[in-house]
């Protein structure tokens, strides 16, 4: 028997509402519940500063991550770690690549710069990092700083200070060359000359001579090797194995009105993380990163401390055990412990006037929370938190949950200020 042509029209009208549904549906027009979990700012502007380390980001944008969790991407080049704040403080930008120090001086106000709180709900990556001098040292100083202290003396003496560089005051960078040069009885705050240069910068400031040495991210150490202006003389990981460094910042006031924004962004960073550390991707990576609106570097200088090929420029050759990652040994977890430890060197350098509120400042900046939720998204469960202790390269350990006051002002080189 044949069906009637209504019944047939009635049959065609019900199958074309339902693809219709499904295609409202994907296209994010859905019902109130999946809209709830939707970006609320799917604009969002991301600020980096040109360093290897920008990757997570850099990879999110070019690969889809970002597309695929409702971000709609635009990803700024900063000129210095200051304009990258200040862009995030107006508004220019709505999250970024920092050095992991910076929220916490905006929050704290320190610096001269004015309150402004911020959160770090995400790592970007572990280690990458290094100490480059002069090649007048090479054969002379290495991974022992004790080395360069005669030579401090002497300019000291001479009334012509050694300069050394890092690139933002209360960031990663000055904090491993003040760490460094105090292991070795430096003050860096009263034997040298500690300056800050932005990154990009660095090799064309030790290349008229302005500097004796730098602290800074890849790619900067390994161009002034081949740029035949310094060495390498220790890397940031072999003062402190898988270290944090940069991290993802936004506003405070502005991630409190966007959570799930945020929730998107992480798992969009997730993504981008776990194929950096596909080590078959790096290659491709580093051809992304070396563009000049990126890092604007020639692609092989990049590549090979991204694959641990190190090459100090001093002799020295290895294959680095502890290169940069982005997503390994719970890479991306924002703990607790490393906003207290940057506290305690604010504080044994003077950078804060008696005891901070650790634990408060640490939890307020730190936000796991938001960590948790986008990975819990995920499906995944196995990152958590760690409050072990941890040993630098001068045998000093860190114990989060032990004497944070007796710690930071226990150093025997220090600028406490009580």
């Amino acid at each position: 028997m044949h069906r009637s042509s209504s019944t047939t029209r009635r049959s065609f009208l019900a199958r074309a509402a339902a693809a219709l549904g499904l295609a409202l549906l994907g296209a994010g027009l859905a019902p109130a519940a999946a809209r709830a979990q939707a970006p609320e700012q799917p604009n969002v502007s991301f600020g980096f500063i040109a360093l290897t380390d920008c990757a997570p980001i850099v990879i999110a944008h070019e690969k889809g991550f970002f597309q695929k969790h409702g971000i709609n991407a635009t990803v700024r080049k900063g000129a210095s770690w200051a304009a990258i704040r200040d862009m995030l403080s107006t508004g220019d930008i709505q999250a970024t690549h920092m050095l992991i120090g910076m929220p916490f001086a905006s929050t704290m106000g320190l610096g001269g710069a004015p309150v402004r709180p911020m959160i770090i709900p995400w790592m970007l990556n572990r280690n990458g990092q290094a100490i480059s001098l002069a090649n007048e040292f090479k054969g002379k100083v290495a991974a022992d700083p004790a080395a360069l202290k005669p030579f401090v003396e002497a300019a000291k003496a001479r009334r012509s200070p050694l300069t050394f560089a890092m690139t933002f005051p209360p960031g990663t960078h000055a904090m491993w060359m003040r760490y460094f040069l105090a292991a070795g009885g430096i003050n860096p705050d009263t034997d040298v000359s500690l300056v800050t240069i932005p990154p990009p910068q660095m090799v064309a400031n030790m290349r008229v001579g302005k500097m004796d040495g730098f602290c800074v991210g890849e790619p900067w150490n390994a161009r002034a090797i081949a740029d035949r202006v310094g060495y390498t003389a220790i890397t940031t990981q072999e003062i402190w194995p898988d270290h944090p460094e940069k991290v993802l910042a936004f506003d405070e006031a502005w991630a409190a009105a966007n959570p799930r924004t945020v929730i998107a962004i992480l798992k969009a960073l997730h993504e981008a993380s776990v194929w950096l550390d596909d080590m078959a991707n790096r290659d491709e990576a580093c051809t992304i990163l070396a563009r000049a609106n990126y890092i604007n570097c020639p692609k092989d200088i990049i590549l090979g401390r991204m694959l641990g090929q190190l090459d100090y420029g001093d002799g020295r050759q290895v294959q680095d055990t502890h290169p940069m990652h982005f997503s390994i040994r719970n890479a991306n977890y924002p703990q607790p412990k490393y906003g207290l430890w940057w506290l305690t060197q604010f504080r044994r350098w003077g950078m804060v006037t008696g005891a901070p509120d650790y634990e408060a400042i640490a939890n307020r900046v730190m936000r796991p929370d938001l960590y948790e939720t986008a990975m819990a998204e995920l499906g995944i469960t196995d990152r958590t938190r760690d409050d072990s202790p941890f040993t630098l390269f001068d045998g000093v350990t860190f114990d989060p949950k032990g004497d944070l006051e007796a710690y930071a002002t226990g150093f025997p080189v220090h600028s406490v200020r009580n």
